[in-house]
């Protein structure tokens, strides 16, 4: 089983639902990126989707364009977020890492070196926003046969009909968005969501965790009730940009303040 899987499994055991944190590589700086990334776990995040950072990152909101920005002006490479990853698992085995991002910067990369060097660094799974089930040559078959899951995003707007497409050879679990539009845009509504998540879970098995516009632990609470995990991202990247001083570097309180939230957002989670 992948890390993945097996954290699932331990999640229904235990009757509880997954919080699935994000923040992007390198964000502000990478020896305060690695020190958040080592302390989500302990915050409460049973799953960790970390951005890889593009220059036009065009499903993101301004929140993780900015923390886009900010890393690669502080040299973040997608070699460089390999290398977090693989420092990540000198310390901690258990809490899956998915990579989150576009292609452009693995196809620069290289398909095959990357799902190597990813397979190999820690990596458990990969979301890529740009590629379509028709694209799935690229990336997805050869991570599969890596041994990475592969996740896909499911929408509003993904109907019956294209629905059996998006959930082909999706695994680990599907990733439904919960709103129409950019990340951090908009506030997800509870009824709509669930009718939606119910829909796909009559055509697969895979947990479906819900995403975009979930800011607070009550927000949080309410999509997990509906689904089996909620994923903030936006939210944790704000913290990140209230906690800059006027040169942009971390403040001495921008971790803490991070895990913070972080911490409170998992209570809500799994709130009864």
């Amino acid at each position: 089983m992948t890390r993945l899987e097996t954290c699932f499994e331990t999640l229904r055991s235990q009757d509880r639902k997954a919080f699935v944190a994000f923040v992007t590589a390198g964000d502000p700086d990478l020896a305060t990126s690695a020190k958040i990334l080592d302390g989500l776990p302990a915050a409460g995040a049973d799953i960790i989707e970390l951005g890889m950072p593009f220059t036009d990152p065009m499903a993101d909101g301004p929140s993780i364009q900015a923390a886009s920005q900010r890393a690669l002006a502080a040299g973040q490479t997608l070699l460089g977020t390999l290398d977090m990853v693989r420092a990540f698992r000198e310390t901690n085995d258990t809490t899956p890492i998915v990579l989150m991002g576009y292609y452009n910067p693995i196809y620069i990369y290289g398909t095959e070196r990357f799902v190597a060097d990813a397979l190999a660094a820690g990596v458990d799974g990969l979301i890529v926003v740009d590629l379509p089930p028709e694209e799935d040559a690229e990336l997805c078959l050869p991570a599969l046969a890596g041994g990475l899951n592969f996740i896909r995003l499911a929408t509003p707007t993904t109907d019956d009909k294209r629905l059996p497409e998006v959930l082909n050879n999706t695994s680990g679990f599907v990733y439904y968005v919960s709103i129409t539009g950019i990340t951090g845009s908009a506030a997800p509504q509870q009824q709509d969501v669930a009718a939606n998540v119910a829909r796909i879970k009559r055509h697969t098995d895979l947990p479906v965790c819900v995403g975009f516009g979930i800011r607070t632990p009550e927000q949080a609470k309410a999509m997990s009730e509906i689904s089996d995990g909620a994923v903030v991202g936006s939210a944790l990247v704000d913290v990140i940009t209230e906690h800059l001083d006027a040169q942009g570097h971390a403040k001495d309180t921008l971790v803490q303040s991070v895990l913070a939230l972080a911490s409170s957002l998992a209570e809500g989670v799994n709130r009864d």
